[in-house]
């Protein structure tokens, strides 16, 4: 697997993310069976795994943590992300009358202290901050994230699914460089590749992760531009004897900015061969000839 080194810090990342999202949604959550997930991403060469404090109703983190528990030396071998700012209504906060953002130093901290808790771990690698919040205070926001690295809770600090100017105001009142961008990209969620958004990451040298790289299942689904699609990565992985979704992954990797898929399948034999997505080749013409199917239509 291959491993990329994050802008701006002494991290470096498997090439592939493995996202946690789903660990709760399995009815199976034994802690064996967590741990059986990460072994098999870990036997595939991805290191890295993605959480939130909000995934799994708030779950996720613990039932990674339970594994950690149990094998205090694991911790050792992987990367850990985390995210927060988004408040949902849960019945863990009975009082939070609407789902909500908040990246207030209090709930940044709060938040942090509680993923450290679950995940039974010192230190994140890197913490995002979630989502855009319509009411942060930059310079306030900035502070929280910043003294969470000088305390050593955090390694590095980033965004998810921040626009450029989102992303520049908060570093500009922040001392530590924000490393990663988490952002929706897809063959099907195509619009960051022409919007500026991976011109300015590149131009500002963060990393960007993509979250949601088989458009949340969509690409199996019946939805036009999937059905479009879809032959034509299956005749790639027929050729190359890969599977559709390694090759989905490896239209996204074929991209110059070297963007960091983040993958979530609960599914065991998913994870097994996922590392394939490292191997498969695919062309100027093939990704354009993907691309245009996406769209519906030809390139100007």
């Amino acid at each position: 697997m291959q491993r990329l080194p994050i802008p701006k810090s002494d991290l470096t990342y498997s090439r592939l993310v493995y996202g946690a999202w789903r660990l709760a949604d399995d009815t199976n959550r034994t802690t064996e069976h967590v741990r059986a997930k990460i072994d098999a991403a870990l036997n595939e060469g991805i290191t890295t795994f993605d959480h939130a404090d909000i995934y799994g109703n708030y779950e996720c983190e613990r039932l990674f943590g339970q594994v950690l528990a149990t094998d205090p030396g694991l911790r050792n071998q992987i990367e850990l992300v985390s995210k927060c700012d988004i408040a949902l209504m849960s019945d863990k906060y009975p009082d939070r009358r609407v789902n909500h953002y908040d990246t207030s130093a209090e709930h940044i901290r709060t938040s942090v202290d509680r993923s450290l808790q679950m995940l039974k771990t010192d230190h994140l690698d890197t913490l995002l901050i979630h989502r855009p919040d319509p009411l942060m205070n930059a310079a306030e926001t900035g502070a929280a994230l910043d003294d969470l690295v000088r305390a050593g809770k955090v390694r590095s600090v980033g965004v998810s699914n921040f626009r450029p100017d989102d992303w520049r105001l908060l570093q500009k009142h922040m001392q530590h460089p924000l490393v990663i961008n988490q952002i929706e990209i897809s063959v099907l969620h195509t619009e960051a590749l022409t919007n500026g958004d991976l011109s300015a990451l590149q131009l500002d040298d963060m990393a960007i992760m993509a979250w949601s790289p088989l458009a949340g299942g969509r690409l199996f689904r019946d939805e036009a531009a999937a059905q479009r699609v879809r032959p034509l990565l299956q005749a790639i992985a027929d050729e190359q004897n890969s599977r559709l979704d390694c090759v989905a992954f490896a239209w996204l990797l074929a991209h110059p900015a070297n963007i960091l898929p983040v993958v979530g399948t609960n599914n065991l034999d998913r994870i097994r061969g996922i590392g394939q997505a490292m191997d498969i080749t695919i062309d100027r013409q093939t990704w354009f000839e993907i691309y245009v199917a996406a769209l519906g239509h030809g390139v100007p």
